[in-house]
């Protein structure tokens, strides 16, 4: 298609014009999917961003000013333009739902990481209460409150080195019992 009849179209998009529309389109797609398609390197995305590249002609056609030059140089100026918008965002880790890979996905655990969570919870449980009173106290208190040794042998009356013993020997037991 000539310059003068997409220099026409383009006055006549900015009209809103869709058969005029139409026929840009036809005229014109091949060649912005081309410059799409090498900027981007990706069928899929080349294709999106030549839908955006229409979109963009289609909003801003009165801005299209025939100065003489090709219109071709403007409508493969917004494509290139579009692509390379759409290059840098997916650089930056924003991608795109349809993008391949891309899953949407609730935060935190599956609910199978949560059921085993649980379960394995329980167990905790269990083997901390298997433990002589004293002990799963020191451990709980060391080990889930944040406790430090030397609080823990003084709320116990108990020297340091004797509740360092007691931690130590109770996380021995912990495993014991959590390996069965």
């Amino acid at each position: 298609m000539d310059r003068d009849k997409v220099d026409a179209l383009i006055g006549q998009v900015a009209l809103n014009d869709r058969k005029a529309f139409d026929q840009l389109y036809d005229a014109t797609s091949a060649k912005l999917f081309g410059v799409c398609l090498r900027v981007l390197n990706n069928r899929a995305a080349a294709e999106d961003a030549m839908q955006d590249t229409f979109i963009k002609i289609w909003h801003n056609a009165s801005r299209y000013q025939s100065n003489g030059l090709s219109p071709m140089t403007w409508l493969i100026t917004i494509a290139r333009n579009t692509a390379i918008d759409r290059l840098r965002a997916t650089r930056k880790g924003h991608q795109d739902i349809d993008t391949p890979g891309f899953e949407l996905a609730a935060p935190g655990p599956s609910p199978e990481a949560s059921a085993v969570a649980a379960s394995e919870a329980a167990r905790l449980v269990d083997c901390l209460d298997g433990l002589a009173e004293d002990r799963g106290s020191a451990v709980r208190g060391a080990y889930l409150e944040g406790k430090t040794y030397a609080e823990l042998a003084e709320s116990f009356s108990v020297p340091l080195n004797t509740m360092r013993t007691w931690l130590r020997r109770g996380l021995i037991a912990l495993r014991e019992c959590m390996s069965q």
